[in-house]
């Protein structure tokens, strides 16, 4: 017990989460801390342009193996199946009718690549070992929990969900679109192409995350202030357990496959997290009654805190 408490402690006390807490404080304290938008948008792109690559000269190293195709398959088994679980949760513990607990359902199937990006960094930080391919798990399973919601919308809800445009939209998410394509430049050049851009891609890279995770304390922090009405005590303890039961199913299913270490950690990250930006996204189109200020709530000012701070430390405590 008292080596597991250590090992929480260690992985919790890590540069990349404590700027997070930084910037949480700094917005729950009203403090005028900011980082302009030009500049969190420069490096959402790089963090996600870094990654993708990495991964991809990392699965051109080693080559496709039969444990990529495992987790990938896993990876969107549980984005299709933790929508409907979540669903029944909201409906059991929440007011939300039917329309809106399939909207908020949705987040919490796909992912947060923030979040991702983090759970990799901390391995790194670590020392612990894992593969480049689970990035390739991540772009996976953003689009099947979208699916799913639907389902739940035309099933339990009063009106069909408009889906024009939707697959377009899909598919043309900008973070999508940079993380596989960085990814596919990454295994085509392979280990050439990482040393000729390694003093953009590596070195800089925790420094970076540390700044951006700053910024999205203050989002978060700020999302948390200005909707805290929204969250009922039912909904507020929904975004808490609802990420502990997707990183234990990931869990329980990733061990069965025979996932360990650093990739099982990362598929439990997956499974904890809840989008904020593809899902809100897909939902104000195919949705537009839900309420936007419920689901971007949840996940962003509770779901997204509760990960980077207490999740992830847990979630790889668990999976060593």
């Amino acid at each position: 017990m008292q080596h597991m408490l250590e090992t929480l402690s260690n992985n919790l006390l890590v540069p990349t989460i404590l700027f997070f807490v930084l910037g949480l404080i700094a917005a729950l304290a009203r403090s005028d801390l900011s980082i302009p938008a030009g500049a969190a948008k420069f490096m959402s792109l790089y963090l996600l342009l870094a990654i993708g690559f990495k991964g991809g000269a990392s699965l051109a190293a080693h080559g496709p193996t039969a444990d990529l195709f495992v987790a990938i398959g896993v990876g969107v088994f549980l984005s299709f199946a933790l929508p409907f679980l979540a669903y029944l949760l909201l409906r059991m513990m929440t007011r939300l009718d039917p329309v809106n607990a399939a909207a908020v359902a949705g987040h919490y199937g796909s992912i947060s690549i923030v979040t991702f990006v983090t759970a990799v960094s901390l391995l790194d930080l670590t020392g612990v070992a894992h593969d480049g391919y689970m990035v390739a798990v991540a772009a996976a399973m953003e689009v099947p929990a979208i699916l799913s919601a639907l389902w739940l919308v035309h099933r339990f809800g009063s009106n069909e969900p408009r889906t024009d445009g939707l697959g377009r939209d899909l598919l043309a998410n900008g973070s999508i679109v940079l993380l596989t394509g960085s990814f596919a430049i990454g295994a085509i050049t392979g280990g050439e192409g990482l040393e000729l851009i390694a003093p953009f891609v590596v070195t800089p890279f925790t420094g970076i995350l540390c700044l951006f995770l700053l910024d999205m304390g203050l989002v978060a922090g700020g999302s948390l202030l200005a909707h805290r009405r929204l969250l009922s005590p039912g909904l507020f303890l929904f975004g808490v357990v609802m990420p502990i039961l997707g990183a234990l199913s990931a869990w329980a299913l990733g061990s069965v496959v025979g996932m360990a270490g650093g990739n099982l950690f990362v598929l439990m990250v997956l499974a904890a997290s809840a989008s904020y930006i593809a899902v809100p996204a897909a939902m104000r189109i195919a949705v537009p009654n839900a309420e936007a200020g419920i689901y971007v709530t949840l996940s962003l000012g509770l779901t997204f805190p509760f990960n980077i701070t207490i999740g992830l430390p847990i979630y790889l405590t668990l999976a060593l």
